[in-house]
């Protein structure tokens, strides 16, 4: 009775073993040939896909983010007396969750080949001696075989799964983008808004000097025989001034932790607040060069496109299910036999084939509603915020160029009245309250017209520096090249 013993060969025996056998030629080209095409594999993909990786790479190295780095990067520290232009640029390099967007990415730029190699299956080398009492060589008692432990899909079925994975690494891509976007205006509104703190409290405080010059001369009148009710209202003013005071420097420094959260510094590092909040960033595109950049550059937007096209290849993917599998094997048994073949392995599970395509079909309708309510959102979000930036800068100009100059000049005459004896004390005072509270009022406008600049840049998808109307500021894009 013939015993047969069978064992795994190991891929890197097989060279070795095929060089030094005696097989006949045609043997040895027949295993060759099928090991080179099953243990080689390849990638089936667009040709477009091999864009991702160099822009990922190129963004790795502008960021730092590579991953094969010993010590993690750190971004140069801020100057001590940064612009918002420096505290954009330590946001791009430091900032950990624009970082954790950048991997998304890359991972779903991995998964390309990871869906477009094959064959899908890995390859099972089968080694076969028979013991038997009649005489026969040792190499002819020997069967080598080799094939695919299963049926390996076709090559179609691997290039569209590429292809669904290419797309899903672009919508990532455009999500990172987003993230950069959202995270210019996270960090550009949070600077203004800091920089308006500051301008209150440094307001504030020449209002609270104001009050304590009122305090003291209330308190000389009750001396000289005035009602002491006036005394008292002053000082009343002035302890609430100085709660006011203390709150805004409060504010001012829980402003300055979340800042700095974001740049990924300590919450209590050093922080200078620009030296006015009035005119750090201002837009010199029209209306008309707004509403033609409009969101169609929208990260968010484009990634949902990106999402589209991706579930329209996986619809054209899981219709190939309805396709067979081959499963090609290969096998000698020494100078006696040689044989190549394949089994083709036919789908059974219909029903679950069809409700996969129908699946599909859902998660198409559901990310093109997705889609059209994204721009419809957009689309209103911006034109709001076009409107108020426009209003905010509307009231700073008549703060700016009106009522300032108008304030001005009558703290002016108030001096001149009261040095000539025309004039009390308190209209003085109450002048001078009036021209800071313009300053302030100033200053709360062109922040809302900063705001609103930021968050119009999101929505667009573009910085305002690159609509090329008048003269402009350096433009933030280029941050990201580390190039402020």
């Amino acid at each position: 009775m013939a015993r047969v013993l069978s064992i795994l060969v190991q891929p890197g025996l097989i060279g070795d073993f095929v060089r030094h056998s005696s097989m006949p030629m045609l043997s040895r080209s027949l295993l060759v040939s099928t090991l080179g095409l099953t243990l080689g594999g390849c990638v089936l993909k667009p040709r477009e896909a091999d864009e991702q990786p160099k822009q990922l790479e190129s963004i790795a190295r502008q960021q730092g983010y590579e991953t094969d780095r010993v010590a993690r990067f750190e971004p140069p520290e801020l100057p001590d007396a940064p612009t918002w232009r420096d505290v954009l640029r330590r946001a791009f390099l430091a900032n950990g969750d624009l970082e954790q967007s950048y991997h998304e990415w890359a991972m779903a730029v991995q998964r390309i080949d990871q869906a477009g190699s094959w064959p899908s299956q890995p390859v099972e080398l089968g080694f076969d001696y028979m013991f038997s009492g009649e005489s026969m060589k040792a190499f002819d008692r020997t069967t080598v075989s080799v094939g695919l432990m299963d049926a390996s899909e076709l090559p179609n079925k691997a290039y569209e799964s590429a292809k669904v994975a290419w797309r899903d690494a672009q919508a990532s891509g455009e999500r990172f983008r987003a993230a950069k976007f959202a995270l210019q205006r996270q960090v550009l509104q949070a600077w203004a808004d800091y920089a308006f703190q500051a301008d209150k409290v440094r307001i504030q405080e020449e209002h609270l000097n104001l009050l304590r010059l009122v305090a003291s001369t209330a308190a000389s009148r009750v001396r000289a025989g005035g009602p002491q009710q006036e005394q008292l209202r002053a000082d009343v003013a002035l302890k609430m001034a100085d709660n006011e005071i203390a709150s805004a420097r409060s504010q001012l420094e829980q402003q300055r932790a979340s800042l700095n959260g974001l740049l990924r510094r300590q919450a209590n590092d050093p922080l200078a607040p620009p030296a006015s909040a009035v005119g750090s960033r201002r837009s010199n595109a029209s209306d008309d060069a707004w509403l033609a950049a409009g969101v169609s550059n929208n990260a968010d937007l484009a990634a949902l496109g990106f999402d589209e096209d991706a579930r329209r290849a996986a619809i054209e993917r899981t219709r190939l299910e309805y396709l067979p599998e081959i499963n090609p094997m290969a096998a000698f048994t020494g100078s006696v036999s040689q044989a190549i073949g394949a089994a083709i392995v036919f789908p059974t599970e219909l029903p679950k084939i069809r409700a996969m395509v129908a699946e599909s079909r859902s998660d198409l309708r559901r990310v093109q509603a997705a889609l059209a309510q994204s721009k419809t959102d957009r689309s209103v979000r911006f034109v709001v915020a076009l409107l108020a930036m426009r209003d905010a800068e509307r009231r700073a100009a008549t703060f700016e160029n009106d009522v300032l100059p108008l304030a001005t000049r009558t703290v002016e005459l108030s001096r001149q009245g009261y040095a000539s004896g025309t004039l009390g004390y308190l209209e003085l005072i109450d002048a001078q309250r009036t021209l800071l509270d313009t300053r302030l009022m100033l200053a709360e406008a062109r922040t809302a017209s900063e705001k609103r600049l930021a968050e119009l840049e999101e929505l667009a998808g573009v910085d305002a520096e690159t609509i090329p109307t008048g003269t402009a500021t350096a433009p933030t894009s280029n941050l990201m090249k580390g190039n402020p």
